[in-house]
């Protein structure tokens, strides 16, 4: 081709790929590209292989639990308790009780929760997005007792409040509204506001864009135990960088949408902690150390009484995590425990180990901290007295997740997989450090498990899949895990996909989970998809789906959704999909596996999957070398652009959804994480951003982004389109106006993109066995 972009329109002259937009075209549309367009449709139109799932919450400890189901008149959900032993069902709240006086229907349930009494259930519907998540909506508070429901807020308008909770004692509820705390008294109605300063800068009890982003911090209060004060993050914006988003679809002259975003080594909002009286008044400020812009309050809890307040207190490196102990009259600091690595301390959890007493008061507790100071992730208590950390996991492996303190019964129950990285299964170790951790899950349950354990620690919901078989749900008994009852089996759903991914339980013949060694003795895991026609005596084009970022992994045995079944459909098509977890990426290999990309994100990855193919191809002769193509999304997108421009030549073809093409425009958090800041670490950002190493391209290369992405901004693509236009490279490119990171909003979206990546395959790599 002769000009420098070819701007890709799909569905402007075809709008359902593969169909007959002319008689030539027609003539050429063959059986398995109608069974790919169909299937197509099936999943992202027409949403035929959704799995269920079920909303529970635990009740008295664990002893019942309660789920949403559809009221007999088929009018709104009724609030079912359960019987965990027995199973014995009762209608805690029918959905005729949950309808607001002078309408006709019940509230539209999207989450719930029980005030400590269980007298009173508080209800949020009618919810907004708030950037990733729909956070903002109506709350409603229900009395089980009284048959009063009652709205909170007052005359406020409509969807605008935020993260309403109960005090312990359950006399009132906390809220936040326009960045600003409230608390409401149930009782009377009567409301407080407890910060007069929100603003636009200024942000009360949730978070600025960059920390719920990457510190997962949304609801940013915490009520004390005694419910008498309310501890809470306040963020301030002012002198961050604000970001442009333009809409041009939305009305006849564009409009504008602007927001706080840190690119990295540019100011961060600064972040204080407060704690104020929940009956209103001033604010004692927590007297931390170091300037608040360079510094992260990443976490926050009561710390076992109503007297202190515990809090993780970040360097902006994130490589040094100070827990401290703050006294909530005074604001005074004293040191606890702190945690150190010399890249980045990991996410953990403040959960104390103590057990609940009194008028919700605890006794001051010690600390359960997950650390990589070993080189595994181990579990580690922390003396309150002392702060010296006992390690509670003693094995080789990492653990995953904290899943339940037991200290009455000395058990801590986590998951992990040691020795394989692509399950999960449930283990339990005591919290004294003596002694082995025990697996838990059964031998049977091979694949990764998935657990919500009662408070009482004597039920779980397990939930479990196979990367052929949708998630089935149970309750099972602990320790024993014996099966109670099974709640969700999703064998409807099994037996439709039967179709499309063969046997289930692991026995497809089409599907595999492999190793493949690459440079310096490393071993990577890997799955592969085969055509249900496979023949390996022939030779067969390549798709690799790589991500291969520390945020994610995705060689798992576990169900895939609509990500797994799309690549089925294009295995059917006559290619062998396949996906590889370069180190760096956060499988269960220890403490160097994840951290030995530090600094330098993307290189050590985009060269690992280069060199994983080449060796699977060399071992493997049914692949066929001339025909094999790389897609990713977000920092998989970022990986095939390095891919492409690093090691022209090993794919024909690549396919960039979202990617960053300049690490030095992503966001502070994340960026600096990983790779540090830019003017320590220049040749870190340049070696690690694909825009450097644009000249290398060769091939096809398809890039697509939404220009609405507020997370991996359209800006960074354009960069790239400008150095690759000025080199003369041919390219082809496909915006998503307005669309998100996620390029899902509107009608026919995601079948769009998913039916465009189809068809650049298909153009630049033929399917099938030769």
């Amino acid at each position: 081709m002769s000009l420098s972009v070819r701007v890709l329109a799909l569905g402007l002259g075809c709008v359902v790929p593969f169909a007959a937009c002319s008689s030539a075209f027609a003539a050429d549309v063959t059986a398995k590209q109608q069974e790919l367009a169909q299937g197509l449709d099936a999943i992202f139109n027409k949403h035929a292989y959704g799995a269920k799932n079920v909303q529970l919450a635990w009740l008295n400890g664990g002893d019942e639990y309660t789920i949403l189901e559809p009221a007999a008149d088929g009018k709104g959900v009724d609030i079912v308790a359960y019987d965990t032993a027995s199973g014995k069902r009762r209608v805690l709240v029918a959905a005729a009780k949950l309808v607001p006086s002078g309408q006709s229907a019940p509230l539209a349930i999207e989450d719930y929760a029980w005030s400590a009494d269980k007298q009173k259930l508080l209800i949020f519907t009618n919810s907004k997005k708030v950037w990733r998540a729909n956070t903002r909506g109506d709350y409603w508070v229900y009395g089980v007792n009284t048959g009063k429901l009652t709205k909170l807020g007052g005359d406020v308008p409509e969807s605008t409040l935020m993260f309403a909770t109960f005090s312990p004692d359950s006399t009132r509820v906390a809220w936040v509204r326009e960045n600003n705390l409230y608390v409401e008294e149930l009782a009377t109605g009567k409301i407080t506001q407890l910060t007069t300063d929100g603003s636009k800068d200024i942000i009360n009890g949730t978070s600025d864009w960059v920390s719920e982003e990457e510190l997962k911090l949304r609801n940013c209060f915490r009520w004390s135990p005694d419910s008498k004060a309310i501890a809470y993050w306040q963020f301030d914006q002012s002198g961050v960088g604000e970001y442009t988003l333009i809409n041009d679809t939305a009305a006849e002259y564009p409009q504008l949408m602007q927001y706080k975003y840190p690119q990295p080594g540019t100011t961060n909002s600064a972040v204080r902690a407060g704690v104020v009286s929940a009956d209103g008044g001033s604010t004692t400020w927590v007297k931390l150390d170091g300037d608040p812009r360079n510094h992260y309050i990443a976490q926050m809890e009561w710390a076992g009484n109503s007297s202190q307040v515990m809090i993780e207190y970040l360097n902006r490196l994130q490589n040094d995590a100070k827990i401290l102990l703050a006294e909530a009259k005074s604001g005074e600091v004293k040191p606890f425990f702190e945690d150190t690595d010399k890249a980045w301390v990991d996410d953990s959890p403040l959960d104390p180990i103590g057990d609940q007493t009194g008028e919700g008061e605890t006794h001051p507790a010690d600390l359960l901290w997950l650390s990589e100071r070993d080189g595994w992730r181990h579990a580690y208590r922390v003396d309150r007295a002392t702060g010296k950390a006992r390690l509670v996991t003693p094995f080789e492996g990492d653990l995953m997740s904290n899943e339940s303190i037991q200290a009455g019964s000395n058990t801590f129950y986590f998951t992990a997989s040691p020795g394989d990285s692509t399950r999960l299964y449930l283990y339990r170790s005591k919290l004294d450090g003596t002694g082995a951790p025990e697996r838990v899950t059964p031998a049977e349950d091979k694949g990764t498990n998935l657990y919500d354990i009662a408070p009482n620690g004597k039920w779980a919901v397990h939930r479990y899949s196979r990367f052929n078989h949708p998630m089935r749900v149970e309750i099972v008994s602990l320790p024993d895990h014996k099966l109670v009852r099974t709640l969700v089996d999703n064998e409807e759903l099994a037996k439709k996909v039967e179709p499309l991914i063969g046997e289930e339980d692991g026995k497809n013949p089409d599907t595999e989970f492999f190793q493949v060694k690459v440079a310096n003795g490393v071993t990577l895991d890997g799955y592969m998809i085969r055509p249900p026609d496979f023949d390996p005596k022939k030779k067969y084009p390549v798709l690799v789906n790589v991500y291969g970022e520390p945020a994610g992994a995705l060689v798992r045995d576990a169900w895939g959704g609509n990500n797994r079944l799309f690549h089925e459909l294009i295995a059917r098509q006559g290619y062998l999909v396949m996906s590889f977890d370069n180190q760096g990426t956060p499988a269960l290999k220890g403490r160097e596996w994840r951290r030995c990309i530090y600094g330098a994100v993307g290189v050590l990855s985009s060269a690992q999957q280069t060199q994983a193919i080449t060796e699977l191809a060399r071992e493997r002769s049914y692949i066929d070398t001339s025909r094999m193509a790389i897609w990713g999304w977000s920092g998989g997108g970022s990986n095939t652009l390095n891919v492409m421009f690093r090691y022209p030549g090993v794919f024909s073809t690549g396919i960039a959804v979202a990617p960053v093409a300049d690490e030095s425009h992503y966001d502070s958090i994340y960026q600096e994480r990983y790779m540090g800041l830019p003017d320590e670490n220049k040749q870190g950002y340049h070696d690690g951003s694909p825009i450097n190493f644009a000249a290398g391209l060769q091939g096809n290369l398809l890039v697509i982004h939404g220009s609405g992405d507020d997370n991996v901004h359209f800006q960074g693509t354009e960069l790239l389109i400008n150095k690759l236009v000025a080199m003369g490279k041919p390219f082809d490119f496909m915006d998503y106006p307005n669309r998100t990171h996620s390029i899902s909003e509107g009608p026919g979206t995601s079948f769009h993109i998913y039916s465009l990546i189809a068809r650049y395959l298909e153009t630049h790599v033929p399917a099938g066995g030769r």
